[in-house]
């Protein structure tokens, strides 16, 4: 192995091998905060009023104090109104730390992992990390779907006769869209007890496919649905997630994590959030209807797009897309390119905001594309 040196001359301590060849995920750019972001699915206009007050009124000496948890897992409960219990549901630092902290906890070298592709890009390096093999099945056709045969046949009868340590499906997948029905997904975890199905439902809110309310985690405790406060409730700067399941999932998910990596003003955000579950809603039902606009739009217009599931949808520009990108960037406006990713290369993902926003979307798009718009 080839020994890096500074500048110095000195040797540079060598990480393990699978973080020497490791490709870190693609996070956004820098100089977003001016610009209209449709480019990583956020919420694109901000967290509930409330919200913002419980954030201003925190004492400056709690800033001091480390932060304290008592009282959100049942908050989430309650904003769920499931029959949980709190050791159900795990707290981080982001949805992607947990899902980091699944990768810790279950995945290990030689073992692998299977999920979907395209889909949500920080699946691949957290496997890699843990030298984990990665089984990534395609979707299926111009639509998208959801390949349930070749991943069933996956998990029944894998390759080498080891079942994959863990499954990991986004629902709805990001970026395609595609949307798996709760009962299939339960068939998969009764039908693989000891492979982990871990269901990403980050955008759940703006389709409604959520397997929470039909999940027994006595019956199937290789089951976790992870969930946050980022896409609906605005939360995504402050970086608070959860993972619901069976309480010994959780607790080992949970070790692999630091005592305090949820800071103080994320937990005042989140339980001011969860208590103003109208706003969230409201910016929800704004976000479908303008995402169904703008389908319109495309569908008159002949632009050849897909639209499923999620706060986003794929277009296919006529143009060179790396072009209409970048002059999208010049009017204002972020989107995300999807070059490289398989069977979407060559589309762009547009997140999906308000009407308002997405007529300026149209409107520059339009320009650009040279549409009547």
């Amino acid at each position: 192995m080839t020994q890096d040196r500074n500048a110095a001359g000195a040797q540079i301590p060598q990480p393990r091998p699978e973080v020497e060849s490791l490709q870190a995920y693609s996070a956004p750019l820098e100089g977003r905060r001016q610009m209209l972001r449709l480019d990583f699915n956020e919420n694109t206009i901000g967290p509930s009023p409330q919200v913002v007050e419980a954030l201003r009124s925190i004492p400056a000496d709690h800033i001091a104090i480390y932060p304290e948890y008592d009282g959100l897992q049942q908050a989430v409960i309650a904003n769920l109104a499931l029959p949980l219990q709190p050791e159900q549901v795990g707290l981080f630092n982001g949805v992607d730390a947990a899902i980091h902290a699944i990768f810790h906890a279950y995945g290990d070298r030689g073992e692998t992992l299977l999920t979907t592709a395209p889909t949500f890009g920080y699946y691949t390096p957290c496997a890699q990390m843990q030298g984990m093999q990665i089984q990534a099945v395609p979707y299926e056709g111009a639509a998208f779907a959801f390949p349930f045969e070749a991943i069933r046949q996956a998990l029944l009868e894998p390759a080498g006769g080891r079942a994959p340590r863990l499954l990991l499906l986004c629902n709805p997948n990001n970026p395609t869209g595609t949307r798996l029905a709760p009962q299939r997904i339960l068939e998969l975890a009764a039908a693989a007890p000891h492979t982990l199905v871990v269901v990403d439902e980050l955008y759940e809110a703006f389709t409604g496919d959520s397997v929470l309310p039909h999940a027994n985690f006595n019956a199937t405790p290789n089951l976790l649905v992870l969930r946050s406060l980022a896409k609906t409730a605005g939360l995504a700067g402050l970086r608070i997630g959860f993972a619901i399941g069976h309480a010994a999932v959780v607790d080992r998910v949970s070790r692999v994590t630091g005592p305090y990596d949820i800071n103080s003003f994320a937990v005042t955000a989140a339980f001011a959030a969860l208590k103003d579950q109208a706003y969230v809603d409201g910016y929800v039902a704004e976000v479908i209807a303008a995402r169904a606009w703008l389908a319109e739009q495309l569908q008159a217009a002949g632009v050849p797009h897909h639209v499923e599931g999620g706060n986003y949808l794929l277009l296919w520009p006529q143009r060179d897309p790396a072009v209409v990108d970048q002059e999208l960037r010049v009017a204002g406006i972020l989107v995300r390119a999807m070059g490289g990713k398989p069977l979407i290369d060559g589309s762009l993902r547009v997140s999906i905001g308000t009407l308002a926003q997405m007529q300026r979307f149209w409107s520059a798009y339009c320009s650009i594309e040279g549409l009547a718009g």
